[in-house]
């Protein structure tokens, strides 16, 4: 699988544009999408208001203006996070621009004449227009081919370097802009307008211009904002119960009790985890058109996958053979390779190669043999030499041609043996004479069956779907290990079975590369489109792979997954951080009213302002070295929800009551070791 060209985590660069950008976004305006960085940023812009009073009128005001620094901090180094995650996308954006280049293209002026073009900027050609595209030239835009077949590099596309075919009609039909045929020539009619195209869709994408927040994302905003109503509220009402025990509190106090007890840690990387989530799919070559898609790959809980190319190798290959009575094992295997030397076929290469390393068997086409080809009518094929002949093809076929009407025994028992297991048998016969069975059969790809043990262990239902018969899907599904299949598939089937599967409230995922897969892309909640397949699929799903490679569905759901374990471990970090924190700030707040609270001064803080202090210090820096974190995500590990929340409440909530009692000490001794709040 190629993969998107790898950013570092902190690059020079991004971090340079992020540091400025971080400052554009103080914009109240912008940031009251965020709430709790929103009343930071009021808490912030007050206590500095009255600590330049106090500066001013000649009043104490180092305390103040320190606090306000910090919770000044506290705002950038949340929107920093933000803006680190979008420069990242930025950074591939601005390498997929780079693919593009100024190109003319061939405007034919009649289409049914090649020899009859005009060169025109490839930004100056409209949907509908017809364009010849010969080898060498780079395909203008985004198109169907109608007539032709080449060979095309897209590896400026999907960094994929072995050229694809692409031929008029079928599922493999689309072509890319920027994209460069290898050999022979394509006539393709234009399907996207300059600006339209896949390549600027994807730069839109990945920039995040057209990112939305998820429901799941703005559940938790409005949770962190009712936790902030709730904790605004309580701060207010401690004033009158200061004023009642005879404790003075100033504004720079309540401030840092405030944003202390806030879940400001959360509500600075909670965008960086979204944007993180997209960035992480784009890695792995596959684009989302929304962070939605995203999320909803998370919460998947059945899998549709193609059985052909997906669970299998797609290609029938040669797995056994069974002679039939009175014919040598090795005499079926030296009719099975002559019957084949003219096959060129993925099944005739493979017979070849099965019977040279089973048994050793290699000769060469006999000059002047006569190869008989596959045809339709007959379906059998083989090889006439020196008055001998060799077929073989369908078992009924070559019966007829034979003149048998009843097998022997043993060879109908192992034709039937063949077909049950889900394989294909083939007859052979030498000289007009039945001599015995090839076992054709689509190889279940190796460690398939371990991927779906794990997807069964998130609670995710696996379903593969397959125009076979049902004894064949049977056989190919109790290998691969999928909990159900659905065989002799069409159109309608998958979209029914999605739709019934939604009606029972579970989220489905599948993908698909051709026209009749679009009705079923457009209606599942996570429709993985090939980049390989029409425009009408790419067009219905909702995520592109670029590689085209239908088992990163498996991919997709472990990173939507990894997205919602981020977002919940680091709001459990978040809100276990608060606990600590009333430790560091209330004891040493009403400690002169009530001595007694000094028994909850765990932590041994040296006075109560070095207490406020370096609880507000590490409130802002523990934003910072948690952002890798939040870039990079937490490891995923097909586990169930109670051992999930078992996992989370242990790591990353013990976690996060640990981490400030060690962190506001570790700040307080600093703070006393330079003589500060002393």
């Amino acid at each position: 699988m190629a993969q998107a060209e790898a950013i570092a985590l902190f690059d020079a660069t991004i971090l340079g544009r992020a540091a400025k950008d971080s400052l554009a976004k103080l914009n109240p305006a912008t940031l009251m999408r965020n709430p709790v960085i929103f009343v930071t940023e009021v808490v912030a812009a007050l206590t500095t208001f009255l600590g330049l009073h106090n500066l001013l009128t000649g009043r104490p005001a180092s305390f103040a203006l320190a606090i306000a620094g910090w919770l000044w901090l506290t705002v950038l180094f949340a929107t920093f996070a933000e803006a680190v995650a979008e420069g990242r996308g930025r950074a591939r954006a601005e390498s997929l621009r780079r693919a593009r280049s100024e190109t003319m293209a061939k405007l034919l002026l009649r289409p049914d004449d090649r020899a009859l073009f005009k060169p025109t900027p490839a930004p100056e050609l409209h949907t509908g227009d017809i364009v010849l595209v010969e080898a060498g030239d780079v395909v203008p835009s985004d198109g169907e081919v109608i007539e032709g077949v080449a060979s095309v590099n897209e590896s400026a596309i999907t960094g994929e370097s072995a050229p694809v075919i692409r031929e008029a009609g079928g599922d493999r039909s689309a072509v890319t802009g920027g994209t460069q045929v290898v050999s022979d020539w394509l006539v393709v009619r234009i399907t996207a307008e300059a600006g339209g195209t896949f390549i600027d869709r994807m730069i839109k994408l990945v920039e995040g211009a057209e990112r939305r927040k998820t429901p799941n994302e703005i559940a938790l905003d409005i949770l962190l904002a009712g936790l902030t109503i709730i904790f605004l509220i309580a701060v207010v009402t401690l004033v009158g119960f200061a004023k009642y025990s005879g404790t003075v509190l100033g504004v720079p106090v309540l401030a840092a009790l405030l944003v202390t007890l806030i879940p400001t840690t959360i509500g600075g990387l909670l965008s960086a985890i979204g944007i993180a989530g997209m960035d992480r799919l784009i890695r792995f070559n596959v684009v989302a058109t929304s962070g939605r898609a995203v999320e909803a790959a998370g919460d998947v809980d059945a899998l549709l996958l193609d059985k052909t190319g997906t669970i299998t190798f797609g290609n029938r290959m040669a797995a056994g053979l069974y002679p039939a009575p009175g014919v040598d094992e090795r005499a079926l295997a030296e009719a099975a390779v002559l019957s084949s030397l003219g096959d060129d076929t993925p099944e005739g290469r493979s017979i070849l190669g099965f019977v040279r390393d089973r048994y050793g068997i290699a000769p060469e086409r006999p000059a002047g043999a006569a190869v008989i080809p596959f045809s339709a009518n007959t379906r059998v094929s083989g090889l006439d030499h020196a008055g001998r002949s060799w077929r073989k093809g369908a078992v009924d076929s070559v019966l007829r041609s034979l003149g048998v009407a009843d097998p022997p025994a043993a060879f109908a028992v192992a034709v039937e043996r063949i077909a049950r297991a889900g394989a294909t048998p083939l007859a052979v016969s030498v000289d007009g004479r039945l001599a015995g069975a090839i076992e054709l059969k689509d190889i279940v790809k190796p460690g398939i069956r371990e991927r779906f043990a794990a997807l069964r262990r998130m609670g995710i239902r696996t379903v593969m779907v397959t125009g076979d018969n049902r004894v064949t899907a049977a056989a190919i599904a109790t290998e691969a290990g999928v909990d159900d299949f659905i065989a002799e598939a069409t159109p309608q089937d998958k979209l029914a079975y999605i739709r019934a599967a939604q009606a029972e409230g579970r989220l489905v995922a599948m993908c698909g590369d051709g026209t009749n897969d679009a009705p079923a892309l457009a209606q599942a909640d996570v429709g993985v489109a090939m980049q390989t397949g029409t425009q009408a699929a790419r067009e219905a799903g909702n995520m592109v792979d670029l590689d085209s490679d239908p088992t990163k569905l498996i991919e997709v759901v472990e990173i939507g997954k990894q997205l919602l374990i981020t977002r919940g471990s680091l709001t459990t970090f978040s809100i276990a951080n608060d606990v600590s924190k009333y430790f560091a700030i209330l004891p040493a707040i009403f400690v002169a009213s009530y001595p007694e609270l000094a028994t909850l001064n765990i932590m041994r803080l040296h006075t109560p302002q070095s207490a406020i202090m370096s609880a507000v210090i590490f409130n802002a820096i523990i934003i910072v070295l948690l952002v890798p974190l939040a870039l990079s995500g937490v490891r995923f590990r097909p586990i169930g929800a109670a051992a999930l929340l078992r996992r989370n409440l242990l790591v990353y909530g013990l976690g996060g009551i640990a981490a400030p009692f060690i962190g506001i000490k570790l700040i307080d001794m600093l703070l006393t070791a330079f003589g500060l709040f002393a």
